[in-house]
């Protein structure tokens, strides 16, 4: 990777749109660019009108384009929606002759593991290595060139909706751009919130968006479960909205500006005026009324999350805790109910190891987009080939297998 070189994010979500912009220099990212447009043709992290959403990209990508002064031909696009499942797999090979690891030895175990049933309406997004196993010993990351006769690997695998991810490179190419890789948002999300220690120690990254809420769990280092709940910030503001009794744009604005998931952080004698639905005139409520429609929502929302989470048998290896970050995360309080909840350590998550426009992007609703470019810089640090996306989505797949590693390791 040159410097001087330009990698593009494009966090297609609910609510918004945000495309980010970062141009390599020596060793580190710099964020040169951000735009960000409201969506209006997704529902629930998956396309429901094709024309709206070319617009919202277009205006992301021209608002972005004029802040950095380039132009932007192919960018990396982030999925998510409640079609995406995860699952562990496990494979097993005898090593060849030499008795000696190869990377022909890592493609043949890899594809033993990744040789699951999958139906045919879903294709394979990311395959992801957790460890291998030579000879009985694990927590192996780099097996090549290591001595022994039988070769296991444990991978996670990404699966989605292929009519879902094709929709989404059908609109970036109507747009005028290419489609880098389509990435999993919670999984781009954790190159820029995540520290290595974290993952090292067990720690689960939620992302509370606004249609959809994602989830991953890393363990050792690795990803290890990953799953989107089909619930999100809208699901709050549309509460508010028939809480209150005023339209649903006014009740997103009062949530960011007046918004608490936590009452007993609210002063009792603190009044917040609300518009009112037609003509009837705006009234005058205590914010304490606010917050106690938002705190059930949040209450479900955590609970739902913590439940997946004890679904999959790791609650007791995630010393770390967890990390909250998307839109949602920015609600006063969030971090307070939630550790209440889950009754483990939680953090706010916002972009970290990145230059450049640092203040711009100093918030949890950029996480998706800055790892994005983070993941982009990681693929052609390592020698990654840049691929075109299109058409049929999942043609790909066979070309990722060949330099698998780089997804993650």
């Amino acid at each position: 990777m040159s410097k001087g070189e330009t990698i593009v994010g494009l966090d297609i979500g609910t609510t918004k749109i945000c495309a980010i912009i970062g141009e390599m220099d020596e060793d580190r990212m710099e964020i040169i660019g951000v735009g960000t447009a409201p969506s209006h043709g997704l529902k629930k992290g998956v396309v429901v009108n094709i024309d709206s959403t070319i617009k919202s990209v277009e205006n992301a990508i021209s608002e972005a384009e004029l802040m950095a002064g380039v132009e932007v031909s192919s960018v990396y696009a982030g999925i998510a929606g409640s079609h995406i499942k995860g699952i562990n797999s496990h494979g097993v090979i005898a090593i060849s002759r030499g008795r000696e690891v190869t990377s022909a030895d890592m493609e043949r175990v890899i594809d033993a593991a990744k040789a699951v049933s999958i139906p045919l309406d879903r294709e394979i997004i990311h395959v992801l290595p957790q460890q291998f196993i030579i000879d009985g010993q694990d927590g192996i990351k780099e097996p090549i060139g290591m001595s022994g006769t039988r070769l296991e690997v444990e991978i996670h695998i990404v699966t989605g909706a292929v009519t879902s991810a094709q929709n989404i490179v059908k609109c970036v190419n109507r747009s005028g751009l290419e489609v880098d890789d389509l990435v999993l948002e919670p999984l781009a999300a954790s190159y820029a919130v995540l520290t290595e220690d974290e993952k090292d120690l067990g720690v689960v990254l939620v992302d509370i968006g606004g249609g959809t809420t994602d989830i991953g769990i890393f363990i050792d280092g690795s990803i290890w479960h990953t799953s989107v709940l089909s619930i999100g910030g809208d699901n709050v503001t549309k509460d508010i909205s028939v809480g209150l009794r005023t339209p649903v744009v006014d009740a997103e604005k009062i949530k960011i500006n007046y918004g608490c998931a936590t009452p007993s952080l609210v002063k009792d004698d603190e009044m917040i005026e609300i518009p009112s639905v037609g003509e009837r005139r705006s009234k005058t409520l205590p914010r304490q009324v606010l917050s106690e429609i938002i705190e059930p929502r949040m209450e479900e929302i955590f609970s739902l999350i913590n439940q997946e989470i004890r679904m999959t048998g790791y609650e007791n290896i995630i010393a770390s805790g967890i990390v909250l970050t998307g839109g949602a995360a920015m609600l006063k309080g969030s971090a307070e109910l939630a550790e209440k909840i889950f009754d483990l350590p939680v953090r706010i998550g916002v972009p970290k190891g990145v230059a450049g426009l640092v203040d711009v992007i100093n918030s949890p609703v950029y996480a998706t987009g800055v790892g994005l470019v983070l993941y982009g810089m990681k693929n052609r640090l390592d020698g990654k080939k840049t691929r075109s996306v299109g058409g049929n989505v999942f043609k790909k797949v066979s070309d990722k297998m060949k330099d698998w590693f780089s997804d993650f390791f």
